[in-house]
């Protein structure tokens, strides 16, 4: 840890975005700001194929490529969160919803894809009632971090 010349230590090193006209300073290290991040993004992209294979009442190949995205984000972000605060306490509630999330996402992308590539027009019609479901349990753990994370 570095030390300023008081024998004090000095302040951890501070997230800092310079935009024209805006300076942002952030009092988060920077891997919790990638993992705030790369969380954010795995919601961006698994919101947008969900409602959009919602909406569309019929699941098309880019749905399924925002599912794997959005899965990817998930994972990256979890994986930073894990540098964070080593070690999952495992009767969390936390890590029970977002475990089970995971998994879900998982094998909702591992369907999309098969239905994709394999299902009839049929299946892809009735897929968009199980993506809704998995992406409310997602929000779970979704909401939660972010509460835990404001909570400190």
């Amino acid at each position: 840890m570095p030390w300023k010349s008081g024998g004090e230590p000095s302040p951890p090193r501070l997230f800092q975005a310079r935009l024209p006209f805006i300076r942002i300073r952030l009092t988060m290290p920077p891997i919790t700001v990638a993992a705030t991040v790369l969380i954010t993004l795995a919601l961006f992209f698994y919101s947008l194929g969900v409602w959009a294979e919602h909406l569309a009442r019929f699941l098309k190949g880019w749905h399924v490529v925002a599912f794997w995205t959005g899965f990817f984000f998930d994972m990256s972000g979890t994986l930073a969160m894990e540098l964070i605060r080593p070690g999952f306490d495992w009767v969390s509630f936390h890590t029970i919803t977002g475990q089970i999330a995971l998994w879900l996402m998982f094998g909702h992308a591992v369907w999309a894809t098969k239905v994709v590539r394999r299902g009839s027009e049929e299946k892809r019609r009735q897929f968009h009632r199980f993506s809704l479901f998995v992406w409310g349990v997602w929000l779970v753990p979704y909401i939660g971090g972010m509460f835990l994370g404001m909570a400190g």
